[in-house]
């Protein structure tokens, strides 16, 4: 196209030229020669016009041939990607894959339920020692207020001196014998019977 653009230009020139020696010779009245340099101008024009248009189709076969190269080099682009994901393809294994993750699965499930029983025997051992160390704690109370309430009413016991009598203010079947009887003492059994009924009544509380 360069080379085109230069002789272009040359046949440009030489037209002014030509231009300039018709408008000479036609002053000068050579009317032959006007007629031949008319020619020869008409032929430049022509050559002219056939450099643009070559111009022209090379332009447009350089369009074709940048479109081509473009496309070449999508096309060597997509060979490299196309060698890539074959060779990732072959390295993928379908059924190896699905086989591992089945057994990761597998594994993850198993695991899992382990983690579970795990965990609830755990907890049940620990909700049995709380259960007993709490048992122990509500038994050990119990029986220090049952020994304090013991402890409370045996104090307000009469103490024995040396027989079983009860003093008749606080026994209704010794008072009854002693007014009966004119200041005998009360039998053995009457009290024996007083404090069993003391004890049950302990034990109920």
């Amino acid at each position: 196209m360069r080379d085109l653009d230069r002789e272009r230009m040359k046949m440009e020139q030489q037209e002014k030229k030509v231009i300039a020696d018709i408008k000479k010779l036609a002053k000068e009245g050579q009317m032959d020669a006007v007629k031949i340099m008319a020619k020869d101008l008409v032929r430049t024009r022509r050559y002219v016009r056939k450099f643009m248009l070559m111009k022209a189709n090379i332009q447009a076969v350089s369009l074709k041939i940048q479109t081509l190269k473009s496309q070449n080099t999508m096309a060597q682009a997509m060979r490299g990607v196309t060698r890539a994901m074959a060779t990732m393809n072959r390295q993928l294994n379908m059924p190896q894959i699905q086989k591992i993750l089945q057994e990761f699965e597998k594994q993850s499930e198993i695991m899992d339920m382990k983690e579970e029983m795990m965990n609830d025997s755990i907890d049940e051992a620990m909700e049995a020692d709380d259960d007993e160390e709490e048992s122990d704690a509500v038994v050990s109370q119990i029986l220090d207020e049952l020994g304090l309430q013991l402890n409370d009413t045996l104090s307000g016991l009469p103490q024995a001196t040396g027989s079983l009598s009860v003093p008749a203010a606080k026994s209704p079947t010794a008072a009854a014998a002693a007014v009966g009887g004119g200041g005998g003492g009360a039998g053995p059994s009457d009290a024996d019977a007083e404090l069993q009924a003391r004890l049950d009544n302990l034990r109920r509380e």
